[in-house]
């Protein structure tokens, strides 16, 4: 299954449900699930990123959804990026 890098920057009012509800990070994870895809590895960050996730979806269409979904809340931006083996990068040079 594709692998996908998601990183995420909490806005003001995600700080502020993050701060009352930490468990909320657990949450999303199952809502992406029921979306389609599996968060396998996840990180707090420092720096301009606040998350660092780890996705196995099926598809960049489901990935989109995923994004729009989330993003619509209002409680964090997202970006998604592709993540391509390096073996797999190599072979196709």
């Amino acid at each position: 299954m594709p692998t996908y890098i998601m990183v995420s920057k909490l806005t003001p009012e995600g700080v502020q449900t993050i701060k009352s509800n930490p468990q909320r990070i657990r949450e999303v994870n199952h809502e992406i699930e029921q979306l389609g895809a599996k968060v396998t590895a996840q990180w707090a960050v420092l720096g301009r990123y606040d998350f660092v996730n780890i996705v196995e979806a099926p598809d960049e269409k489901t990935m989109a959804r995923i994004s729009l979904e989330l993003g619509s809340r209002g409680t964090a931006s997202y970006e998604t990026l592709t993540a391509i083996p390096v073996d797999d990068f190599i072979s196709s040079i």
